[in-house]
């Protein structure tokens, strides 16, 4: 059988976030044993690829995306040896592996840091970003870090401020330094060569940073703010293309496709959060030399209505030119869409479902986050149960990270399955228990099953991997919009409303699994139809 080396393209992935996945050794927090062990549930979803995020060496204050070696595994998590074993699992039932890479900064702790912070005179005095302070003793510009206050730490030891976009724990990388940049792509043949399919890159937009060090402007109009943050934060009130977003990034992304093209069906998709991203999105993702897919966060903010999906689409169809998206309605970083999303929806349930079929629908490839199979709700975790810096910070306005993040229901008990154990790292959410994989298993009409259904489904129709994407004519509540590629012609139809609606299309009509079939030309609520052409 010939190897599909564009596998990405069109695929589904899976997102995992190991501290939540399953404790395998009941110690209150998911490892890599653990993923191992529910690798069958997984392939059974008719996912293509699963995405790990961080579980390298980290003091964990940012729960892995501070890194502090970058080429080894976490006792938490387990060892290098269940990673090479975790892969060989997967391939072995057809799945490919992504893996977090966080190279825009590391960890305090990173031996980098400890070298880089002695003196300025040291081989690696010049891999992070140092400056002096003002004559004042301020630091060095008004760049603000998206974790609360200035984005400059005063280091005693040096003398000098470092830069950080984050925890003051994670000073940032100097891509500046042709040094920087030749470490990091070794870190990235270390895995290749591990077998691992790809890496999904954090804030690929962060890596490199203005040299002079201009102060960031007021940020004036909507294109100008900061995408992927809470607006409340003062982060946000920046013009941030001094701190990140610099053409300097181009060169560096295809020095990395280049090692990529050494490994021939590997893929990266890059995280990026900026202003004006789609921008970027399209910049780093052009020409098939940068990254093979960027990481859209349009789909992941509150707004839902017909006319913002209608004229999102549009816009990532527009500026992205011949670069492929990656969508997500939920990830680690953000309130989970079933309750970001469904609930303001007569029928939550139903609308959860229909939202869905829009994300295996569209161009691209879709990002399915654990628990979204299953319909999960966003957790409610107490202030004093919080882990996540983040929400501690900015708590209550913005309550953080955790509760998208507590343990995944595998079966209805105290601990939900996730640990032999007699605590979780965060707690279970109540309501989760009874979306349990064993409560859902077993029912046919379960979101579950559906999501299963959905994607087999969707494996069946070739347009729908790879096709373009053509909105059409229709009632100005409906979404319908054509996929065709060499294979096939397909129009589909969703409704993501609480009434019934007229669609006319010619074509053999087609009802996806888990939809109400069509009646005299009404799509009926919260539904999805389809016609082949």
């Amino acid at each position: 059988m010939t190897k599909d080396l564009n596998w990405w393209r069109g695929g589904v992935i899976y997102q995992i976030y190991p501290r939540s996945f399953f404790d395998s050794n009941g110690d209150g927090v998911g490892d890599i044993q653990g993923v191992i062990n529910h690798l069958d549930y997984i392939a059974s979803l008719n996912v293509d690829a699963i995405w790990l995020s961080p579980f390298f060496t980290s003091p964990m204050k940012d729960f892995g995306y501070d890194v502090a070696d970058y080429c080894d595994v976490d006792p938490m998590f387990g060892s290098l040896h269940d990673f090479k074993h975790l892969v060989e699992e997967a391939h072995q039932r057809g799945l490919k592996v992504i893996i977090d890479q966080v190279y825009s900064h590391t960890s305090d702790q990173h031996e980098w840091f400890q070298d880089s912070r002695e003196n300025a005179t040291n081989d690696k005095a010049d891999w992070y970003i140092w400056a002096d302070a003002k004559a004042d003793g301020t630091a060095p510009n008004n760049w603000l870090s998206l974790f609360g206050g200035p984005a400059w730490q005063w280091d005693s030891r040096r003398g000098q401020y470092y830069m950080h976009n984050f925890l003051a724990s994670q000073p940032d990388l100097n891509f500046h330094n042709p040094a920087v940049q030749n470490a990091i792509l070794e870190t990235a043949k270390f895995w290749l060569d591990l077998g691992v399919d790809g890496f999904r890159l954090d804030v690929v937009n962060m890596f490199f940073h203005d040299a002079t060090l201009t102060d960031n402007a007021l940020a004036k109009t909507p294109e100008q703010q900061f995408v992927g943050v809470d607006p409340k934060n003062p982060f946000c009130r920046q013009y941030h293309v001094n701190q990140m977003c610099r053409d300097d990034n181009l060169a560096f992304l295809k020095r990395l496709r280049a090692l990529m093209d050494q490994y021939p069906g590997s893929t990266t998709v890059g995280e990026i959060g900026a202003p004006d991203g789609m921008k970027y999105m399209a910049q780093y993702t052009a020409d098939g030399d940068k990254l093979h897919m960027a990481y859209t966060f349009e789909l992941l903010g509150e707004r839902h209505d017909i006319a913002y999906i209608r004229e999102t689409i549009s816009r990532v169809e527009q500026k992205l030119g011949d670069g492929w998206p990656c969508f997500a309605l939920s990830n680690h970083d953000v309130v989970r869409s079933a309750t970001r999303w469904g609930k303001d929806a007569e029928d939550p349930d139903a609308y959860v479902r229909t939202s869905l079929a829009l994300l295996a629908s569209l161009r691209g490839s879709p990002c399915l986050y654990q628990g979204e199979e299953l319909g999960l709700p966003e957790a409610e975790v107490p202030y004093d149960q919080l882990q996540d810096p983040f929400g501690i910070e900015f708590w209550p306005e913005f309550k953080g990270r955790d509760g998208c993040r507590t343990p995944m229901p595998w079966i209805n008990e105290a601990m939900a399955g996730f640990t032999s154990g007699g605590h979780t790292w965060l707690p279970v959410e109540p309501m989760h228990r009874r979306l349990a994989v064993g409560e859902q298993q077993g029912n046919p009409a379960s979101m579950l099953n559906f999501s299963r259904a959905l994607l087999a489904w969707r494996k069946q129709h070739p347009a729908l991997k790879d096709g373009h994407f053509e909105w059409l004519d229709s009632d100005d509540q409906i979404l319908l919009f054509r996929r065709k590629n060499e294979q096939e012609s397909l129009v589909i139809g969703i409704n993501m409303t609480a009434q019934s609606r007229p669609v006319s299309v010619r074509g053999v009509a087609e009802t996806p699994p888990g939809f109400a079939a069509l009646n005299d030309d009404q799509l009926a609520p919260y539904s999805m139809a389809a016609w082949v052409e």
